[in-house]
């Protein structure tokens, strides 16, 4: 360990095109910034096959195997299959990113919510937390969570957007909750209230790199270079010191992906 603790992104796209002029560039500096464990989260099933690239050429990168729900049409049993193989490689350490997405009008919402069922289903075959998209779909996504016993896998709720309240069902049910770069932004008042609430033992860091970037670099290319802004942003809402959030949140992530020992 560094002086100050070491951080663990939990949630990346390092498999992004946004990252093919310097990607080895940048993944190489990250332990030396004090990023030591960054977990590389699959959305299709063509970044399922890079993030395990990923996990095969850096020791401090692991992966998570999934179906994003924008995605979900290209499904079928034979790619499902292909994806619990995918799940018993040694570096992968959950399902996902997988959920609901109303943002968007395809794919259809039943075809999101029959593979977000079947991959939820998925996790508890291999034994994995999941990751969970939820956009514009809190309560369908909670339902089909109930429906599928999703506390018994536990796991992340990636990038929560919602109230306090929708916070709560999540905590009822054992769930974590992924907090990056939005947390930064003028306009985030409901997430600062939601955080505020979140016991800080229930809170990971995440980037979504590229996306998401935090102020002052909002609007460019993400990386998790830029978590200490969102360490500082996390302290202030919750009132202590970022030493104490870094220690907490590594220890949350430990747990989150079962790493102890590893």
């Amino acid at each position: 360990m560094t002086q100050s603790t070491d951080i663990f992104d939990t949630h990346a796209h390092y498999d992004d095109k946004a990252f093919d002029g310097d990607r080895e560039a940048l993944l190489s500096r990250l332990p030396g910034e004090g990023i030591v464990r960054v977990v590389n989260v699959s959305a299709s099933l063509e970044s399922c096959r890079r993030t395990m690239a990923l996990t095969e050429r850096y020791d401090y990168i692991y992966g998570a195997i999934g179906v994003h729900p924008g995605e979900t049409a290209e499904l079928d049993e034979a790619g499902y299959g292909w994806l619990k193989e995918m799940c018993g490689q040694d570096k992968c350490v959950a399902v996902g990113e997988i959920g609901l997405d109303y943002y968007w009008d395809e794919p259809g919402r039943e075809i999101q919510k029959k593979w977000f069922a079947r991959q939820l289903h998925l996790a508890k075959e291999v034994v994995l937390p999941v990751i969970i998209h939820s956009r514009d779909a809190a309560k369908d996504t909670i339902d089909v969570m109930r429906a599928e016993k999703a506390e018994e896998t536990g796991g992340v709720v990636h990038c929560f957007s919602y109230t306090k309240e929708t916070a709560r069902a999540f905590l009822d049910m054992g769930f974590f909750f992924g907090i990056g770069g939005v947390l930064t932004f003028k306009n985030a008042r409901k997430l600062r209230e939601a955080v505020e609430y979140i016991p800080l033992d229930r809170i990971v860091l995440e980037t979504d790199c590229p996306y998401l970037a935090p102020v002052p670099y909002r609007g460019q290319r993400n990386s998790s270079l830029y978590l200490p802004y969102v360490v500082s942003a996390l302290a202030q809402a919750k009132g202590i010191g970022e030493e104490a959030v870094r220690r907490a949140v590594w220890e949350n992530s430990v747990r989150l992906y079962r790493m102890e020992g590893r």
